[in-house]
């Protein structure tokens, strides 16, 4: 497709001819023009004109993203002109070769077609960006802080980033794994009924604990809070603390009732301000070694009794440790109630010890 270059001053000028035959010299048509600051200023290119093109030689396509862009560069093959006002011409078609005299111009839709491209240009890499940093807050609360995913379930079985429990992961089963579990405190109360998860009693105990984890306790001291914060009007007299993962659930030896307990925030120690309510219970949690199984779901007392059976049936081929005699399941919920069932991460331990006593 034959087309020109004028150099006038600092400006470049782009003609373009479509006609067919060998005499272009009245045929030309102004296309676009750009400047040429040699100060290093802004460079632009704007399309002063749209034309008719031979379909067989280029697609038409007015591209509007080199407006938008400070720095862009337009390539033309060819030499260099310097400053010039004469019009060096070229010729696509090789020697003898007949130009289709076949046009069509440029329509609505493709300049409309072309603005999208480059405007989706630019808003894609805006949103990646955005989406890195979505992404970088969303891990903060959707992945384990001290959990490692072995599996593509696990992974989704996550933790919000919380104070929890120290321990040390001793071995690995394909069922389960053994910790070793360093000394906390926690808050306990006995749960009403029979159950450990009817919705009714664990609501009751959860709000139990959690007047004394917010305030409800008696040294009159506000301390400072880390994530994430929970406060009320009727909360505000006494002393706030983190709230901590897991929440734990276990039956009371000997009695048909249940028990809830909240991890209390480590920085305490024993040091712990007393309760106001008379059946929250502060009690320290020695070092011990224990099998867990993870899951996901809702809990409920059916499936804790199918998974008590299963992880205490696995152990028994243990090569290395047995459960303790007499000891009872105990579960912990990781995540908030609105949780989405295939995001929450359960656990079910019971304590074990070494078989050789070593």
């Amino acid at each position: 497709l034959p087309f020109g270059v004028k150099v006038s001053q600092n400006r470049v000028h782009v003609y373009i001819n479509s006609s067919a035959g060998k005499n272009h010299n009245d045929k030309w048509t102004k296309i676009g023009e750009s400047n040429r600051n040699s100060k290093g200023g802004r460079s632009w290119w704007r399309v002063v004109n749209q034309i008719q093109f031979p379909k067989e030689n280029m697609f038409a396509v007015c591209n509007p993203s080199l407006s938008l862009q400070s720095t862009i560069v337009a390539l033309i093959p060819g030499k260099p002109i310097k400053h010039s006002s004469t019009l060096t011409v070229t010729n696509s078609a090789s020697s003898g070769e007949r130009i289709s005299n076949r046009r069509r111009s440029v329509s609505p839709f493709e300049v409309r077609i072309s603005l999208i491209f480059a405007l989706a240009s630019q808003a894609n890499s805006l949103s990646q960006r955005l989406l890195a940093d979505v992404a970088t807050e969303t891990a903060k609360y959707v992945f384990p802080k001290r959990f490692e995913s072995r599996t593509l379930e696990e992974a989704f079985m996550s933790v919000p980033d919380l104070e929890t429990v120290e321990f040390k992961v001793l071995s690995r089963r394909n069922q389960y794994e053994i910790r070793e579990v360093e000394p906390y405190f926690v808050a306990e109360t006995t749960m009403p009924g029979r159950s450990g998860f009817d919705f009714s009693g664990a609501s009751q105990s959860f709000n139990v604990l959690a007047e004394y984890l917010f305030g409800k306790n008696t040294i009159k001291e506000k301390m400072e809070m880390t994530t994430p914060v929970f406060t009320s009007k009727n909360q505000s007299d006494g002393v706030k603390m983190d709230m901590t993962t897991p929440v734990l659930t276990a039956k009371m030896e000997d009695q048909d009732k249940w028990k809830m307990s909240f991890v209390m925030p480590s920085k305490y120690g024993a040091n712990l301000p007393l309760p106001k309510d008379s059946s929250v219970r502060i009690k320290e949690v020695h070092r011990k070694i224990i099998a867990v199984a993870s899951f996901s779901g809702f809990v409920n007392d059916e499936e804790i009794k199918q998974r008590e059976l299963k992880l205490r049936e696995a152990l028994k081929s243990d090569s290395q440790f047995k459960f303790k005699e007499g000891t009872s399941v105990e579960v912990a919920q990781y995540n908030p109630p609105f949780t989405l069932p295939f995001q929450r991460r359960n656990e079910i331990a019971l304590e074990v010890e070494w078989k050789n006593n070593t």
